[in-house]
């Protein structure tokens, strides 16, 4: 706790929301390289975004919309905002996303559901009357009109006279317009339901259908006289939305875009930039994907591709070059590879991760020999050229020949943003009172990626208890070359901890085939990479004692935890799950069937990957954590793990969040998370 005008890393990691608040970001650069656009809180624990804007000439930086100026009374969110945030994890307030036209000379962007549009030259705002809570608000590419969307239906306004126009309005009660659904959201990574043409008279848009889907209810049992939230939560083996897309025009006109939905049931991405429209849909084993050109003249196919396992879905991709051939990624001779046309643009070994921008050359972001780092690439037919020179984990954007290079690394605090002409856009973002003094290793037969972190000042010879701090699981690593990354690690490393990260099979950055080394095996395959890393750096590390063993996580990273200490007790002596998975039939379609197959078709692989028969074996202290206001893992994936475990007399803590969701924005909360937990492990751990 503060002590005089001292703070406790827990408080200043909750108030910063984890040292994010205060750092730019978003950026966008202006066609001709004059100007970057990004948003920034206005210091490190304000937590309302502003657009503000970055002179590459001058290196002078303005702000041009201060939330602060147009709103008056705290922000009132609809239920599909909150949701867009939920599944985005968006936890800052004020200007959280905005969009540009073309020539990038206007801005559009919702506050409170009240739609905006600023001149980006003069800082002029003026707010356009709406139909409803504004959703998604977005620009077309002439900049002429703008579009959103509010209770399902899909709106443009026209700029200049005024004109609200509904292109398209619910035909049932469950339909929506121009939104993503919630599998696209939470797992594909496709958050939007809508795209502009090039000129701005037609729009591709998304129809979706949530009949089909079971219906949950999220209740707050603080509350008990506030009614529980009814959601559209497809399990895993049960119905999903059914999505289905049409052409509008701004002139009344409609044609519907026809596919094999019944083969190809998944619209994972859409753009449409220099050519026709493309969209890539998916089967829902995920082994098989098409993309598809779409016109008023019919639709064609122009790739199909397959894979034994699945096909992962690569931000960015695909899309056209200027010159027609299509962009995309995918696995080639155990690499991600970048092809252009039919043509393989990457070398072996090199792992593409997202395609950020297409002209006649492709920047994409990758990794080669070290998973732990992300560089930023440009790839030519007979070229690639590293851009991001220091080790560590870039983003970048692009407008003309002006790059901005978003950079993290372990030297430094954050995230650093360089514009290629010079000159960098500060961050706000405050500094932790602690610095992180990790160890990057390479250990086991496997060749996995761990972080170790000792207490600041540890005198060797002093035995630690050890403390795993995984995630674990597919789609997200913890050991990265980026400082940020080990704050709260290294603060529960000085609480007395030696803290073990560990990066195992299904993990990004190392290839089609450990990414599928976990197919229909998750609680084998990841488990054993957790207990392989910890005995191979205790031979190196003999302060390790393993007879004090725990371990934690969140998600992923509480179903390997509890996972953990119910099947390798001999290993792991305490454990904390955090809004664990318990029984993956509960957890959601695309995710879950990806990995472990249809529940009814491979019913064996989903009770040998859950938890609740597990429940007997229990022997070690295992503190469970869940929001009870998750509607992605929900609460009932705690509670069934709880009533197996007292159905057989097993002893263990369940802290429920009274209207927390997956995320912990909460202060409060947050801070005393941390407190908690090690209260916990130090008295389990004896």
């Amino acid at each position: 706790m503060p002590v005089g005008n001292e703070i406790s890393f827990p408080r200043q990691h909750a108030r910063t929301q984890r040292f994010t608040l205060g750092a730019p970001r978003n950026f966008t650069v202006a066609p001709d390289g004059s100007q970057v656009y990004f948003l920034r809180t206005a210091t490190a624990t304000s937590r309302a975004n502003g657009l503000w804007a970055f002179d590459t000439a001058t290196r002078a930086e303005r702000l041009l919309v201060d939330p602060g100026e147009l709103l008056t009374d705290p922000e009132d969110l609809s239920p599909e905002e909150r949701a867009r945030r939920e599944r985005s994890r968006e936890q800052a307030a004020g200007v959280v996303a905005y969009s540009t036209d073309q020539d990038v000379t206007r801005a559009a962007f919702a506050l409170s559901g009240r739609l905006f549009v600023a001149d980006l030259a003069s800082a002029d705002v003026r707010e356009l009357p709406v139909a409803g809570s504004a959703v998604d608000p977005r620009l077309d590419p002439t900049g002429r009109r703008v579009g959103y969307v509010a209770a399902g239906a899909l709106h443009v306004v026209d700029l200049e006279s005024g004109e609200d126009r509904v292109l398209a309005e619910p035909d049932g009660d469950d339909v929506t317009w121009g939104l993503a659904e919630f599998i696209a959201a939470e797992e594909m990574g496709r958050f939007r339901g809508y795209w502009f043409s090039p000129d701005g008279e037609h729009v591709l848009a998304t129809r979706v259908d949530n009949a089909p889907v079971a219906r949950w209810h999220i209740a707050d049992p603080a509350n008990p006289s506030v009614p529980a939230a009814e959601i559209a939560y497809p399990a895993a083996g049960t119905p999903n939305a059914d999505v289905s897309a049409a052409l509008l025009g701004l002139d009344g006109s409609r044609v519907d875009v026809e596919w094999d939905r019944a083969e190809f049931p998944y619209l994972t991405t859409a753009s449409w930039s220099a050519g026709p429209p493309l969209l890539q849909v998916q089967s829902r084993d995920q082994r098989r994907v098409r993309v598809l050109s779409v016109d008023p003249d019919g639709v064609r196919t122009v790739a199909e591709d397959e894979d034994p396992h699945w096909l992962e879905i690569v931000p960015g991709a695909p899309r056209w070059a200027p010159g027609g051939e299509l962009v995309r990624v995918l696995p080639r001779d155990g690499a991600n590879r970048l092809l252009v046309g039919d043509e393989v643009w990457t070398p072996d070994g090199f792992q593409v991760r997202s395609v950020v921008d297409v002209a006649d050359d492709v920047l994409v972001t990758a990794s080669t020999d070290d998973p732990t780092q992300t560089h930023v690439y440009r790839v030519t037919a007979d070229r690639v050229e590293r851009l991001s020179t220091e080790d560590g984990v870039h983003g970048v954007a692009r407008g003309g020949d002006v790059v901005v290079l978003s950079s993290a690394g372990l030297g430094h605090f954050g995230t650093r943003v360089a514009v290629s002409t010079g000159g960098v856009i500060d961050s706000h973002a405050e500094t932790p009172v602690l610095t992180p003094d990790v160890r990057l290793l390479t250990v086991g037969e496997r060749d996995l990626r761990a972080a170790l972190l000792l207490p600041t000042g540890h005198v060797p010879g002093t035995k630690l208890p050890v403390l795993l701090d995984p995630y674990g699981g597919p789609h997200a690593q913890r050991v990265v070359s980026a400082r940020n990354a080990y704050l709260a690690s290294q603060w529960l490393a000085d609480q007395g901890f030696a803290v073990l990260v560990v990066d195992g099979r299904g993990t990004p950055g190392r290839g089609p085939e450990w990414e599928r080394a976990i197919a229909f095996d998750f609680a084998g395959a990841t488990l054993e990479d957790q207990v392989d890393a910890l005995h191979a750096v205790a031979a190196t590390e003999p302060d390790l004692d393993l007879d004090r063993v725990a371990i934690r996580g969140w998600s992923y990273g509480g179903y390997l935890s509890a996972l953990a200490v119910l099947r390798r007790p001999d290993v792991f002596h305490a454990g904390i799950a955090g809004a664990p998975v318990t029984d993956w039939r509960l957890y959601d379609t695309h995710y879950t069937e990806r990995y472990l197959g249809h529940p009814d078709e491979k019913p064996e692989v989903y009770d040998a990957n859950s938890l609740i028969g597990d429940a007997p074996e229990l022997v070690r202290p295992l503190m469970i954590v869940h929001g009870l206001a998750d509607d992605n893992v929900v609460a009932a994936h705690t509670l069934r793990l709880s009533s197996a475990l007292l159905a057989a007399g097993r002893p263990h803590t369940v802290l429920p969040l009274s209207g927390v969701t997956h995320m912990t924005p909460q202060e409060q909360v947050a801070e005393n998370l941390l407190l908690l937990q090690v209260d916990f492990l130090k008295r389990a751990l004896g």
